[in-house]
C-alpha cells in the first residue's frame, strides 16, 4: 500500500502542496482530481521520486521511501506514466518497451505476454518509430512501457488527455483489468470526471495544493466534486 502522510512540497519559496494525505491500496483504483495547477502532477512526481518533498513522508509497504531515488522506487515496483506520455519518438516501439527492463533483474528482462494481450495494436507496430504513432497509440505505448517493469503501483497522470474516445475506452478497460487482478495498486490523475468516477474505488480532490475532498466512491457527492473541477 502507498501511504502519503502530511506531504509538503515547494518550488523555491512557493509551496505547491500542503499537508497532503493519500492512500492507494493493492487491488484498487485511487483517483486524484482537481483543476489545472492545483498540484496533481507535483504530487505524482513526489510519489515517484522526481521531486524532493519538504515535509511529511511517502511510505510504500510500510517503508519510508521519501529519500529514495526514482530508480530505487522503480526497483521497488513503482511505475510512472507521465502526463504527455514522454515516449522516445526516434526509437522504435520495441526499443521503447525495452527501456522498461532497466529496473529489473536480468532474469526478468523479457517482454511479458500480457503486454500485447492488453495492447494488441503495439504488436503490429514493433518496428515503427514511436513518433510516428498517433497520440492514442503513444499513450498505449507509455502505459505498456510502465507495465514491462512488473509494477505493484502504477501511477497514471491524465492518461485520457488529448486521446480519441475509442482509445479512452481501451485504456479504461485495461485499468479496470489491472486493478481487478488484485496484485497492483493504481493511482490515477484525471480531470475527465466520468472516467474517474467510473473507475475509482477511492478518490481525492485537490485545490490550491490541499486535499479538500476524499473518501470512497460510495461516499462521493458528485456536485461537490464537480465544483472543484470547473473553472
Amino acid at each position: 500500500m502507498l501511504n502519503v502522510q502530511n506531504l509538503d512540497l515547494h518550488y523555491g519559496a512557493s509551496q505547491a502542496l500542503r499537508k497532503v494525505n493519500l492512500k492507494a491500496e493493492i487491488g484498487q483504483v485511487t483517483c486524484v482530481m482537481g483543476r489545472n495547477g492545483v498540484g496533481k502532477t507535483s504530487l505524482m512526481r513526489a510519489i515517484v521520486g522526481q521531486h524532493n518533498i519538504s515535509g511529511g513522508a511517502v511510505l510504500w509497504d510500510e517503508q519510508n521511501i521519501s529519500k529514495a531515488s526514482p530508480n530505487e522506487r522503480a526497483r521497488k515496483g513503482i511505475a510512472y506514466v507521465p502526463q504527455g506520455r514522454e515516449i522516445f519518438s526516434l526509437m522504435s516501439v520495441e526499443e521503447n518497451l525495452r527501456t522498461g527492463f532497466a529496473p529489473l533483474p536480468r532474469a526478468l528482462r523479457h517482454m511479458p505476454d500480457e503486454i500485447f494481450e492488453l495492447f494488441p495494436v503495439l504488436k503490429d507496430m514493433l518496428h515503427r518509430r514511436g513518433g510516428d504513432l498517433s497520440g492514442g497509440q503513444q499513450q498505449q505505448l507509455s502505459i505498456a512501457r510502465a507495465l514491462v517493469t512488473r509494477p505493484r503501483l502504477l501511477v497514471l497522470d491524465e492518461p485520457t488527455e488529448g486521446i480519441q474516445p475509442s482509445i479512452i475506452k481501451d485504456i479504461e478497460r485495461v485499468i479496470r483489468l489491472l486493478a481487478s487482478r488484485g496484485d497492483m495498486a493504481v493511482l490515477l490523475v484525471e480531470q475527465y470526471f466520468e472516467f474517474a468516477r467510473d473507475l475509482a474505488d477511492t478518490f481525492c480532490v485537490l485545490d490550491r495544493g490541499e486535499v479538500v475532498l476524499s473518501g470512497t466512491k460510495e461516499n462521493m457527492v458528485e456536485e461537490d466534486v464537480r465544483s472543484h473541477l470547473t473553472v
